[in-house]
């Protein structure tokens, strides 16, 4: 009902503010039910993706979406968990949605670039990581990524400069970084720098057991190298 501030004042009648308090308080409870429940999913989410189990952490996000229809970053995330479920097409439709909402989201440039390099769309994935760079330059997986779609390209020159600004920007991910430059080097004929290179990636994957895949594509990498040095 609405009030009637034109209404004569007198005696408040005290059984009228528990009814108040009431109706503040429902909203209140529903907002916290659905802030719990956000969290609680954001959480799960994080599980999910962290152990491979993309086909669930993208159920999650669907939710996480319903509750949140206009967050970038959740989109962003699910068009991540399609790309790594190898879902292309998905997941371009939720990094440029995610764009939509947010056109200064450097992650899903990088991303939607990924996707682009994933189909062979090279130049439209050597474009966005221009884009996620301009917009944050310290974006190192964007340097690493643009850094091996320009060594596919055959342009190992630019593959080098890439990853040795990513060197430069963060020291994070550096056994990837010396693993693709090493690559790079290899390519160009550069031998002695690429086993270098191969070197002290495999000195820094040896720290990490959970990285033992690309351990073992790099000493691939590098036993193409030595193989036919020995032989001879």
């Amino acid at each position: 009902m609405k009030t009637d501030f034109n209404q004569q004042t007198g005696s408040r009648s005290t059984t009228k503010l528990p009814a108040y308090k009431s109706s503040v308080a429902a909203p209140q409870q529903s907002y916290l039910s659905q802030s719990n429940q956000e969290r609680q999913l954001r959480t799960h989410i994080k599980v999910e993706a962290a152990e491979g189990n993309y086909t669930v952490a993208i159920a999650l996000l669907d939710q996480l979406i319903a509750l949140c229809p206009n967050n970038a970053a959740d989109y962003n995330n699910r068009g991540l968990m399609h790309l790594r479920n190898n879902q292309i097409v998905e997941a371009l439709c939720d990094l440029s949605q995610a764009l939509e909402i947010d056109p200064n989201l450097d992650s899903a440039y990088n991303n939607r670039a990924n996707c682009h390099a994933a189909r062979g769309e090279l130049a439209e994935a050597i474009a966005d990581y221009d884009l996620a760079l301009d917009l944050n330059p310290a974006n190192l997986r964007a340097w690493i990524n643009q850094g091996i779609t320009f060594r596919e390209l055959g342009i190992y020159d630019l593959a080098i400069e890439n990853l040795d600004i990513a060197l430069i920007v963060g020291d994070s991910l550096q056994e990837r970084i010396y693993a693709e430059r090493g690559r790079s080097y290899h390519l160009r004929g550069d031998w002695n720098c690429a086993v270098a290179d191969y070197q002290k990636a495999l000195e820094i994957l040896a720290e990490q057991p959970n990285l033992s895949n690309y351990r073992r594509k790099v000493t691939s990498w590098l036993d193409l190298l030595l193989y036919p040095l020995l032989d001879d």
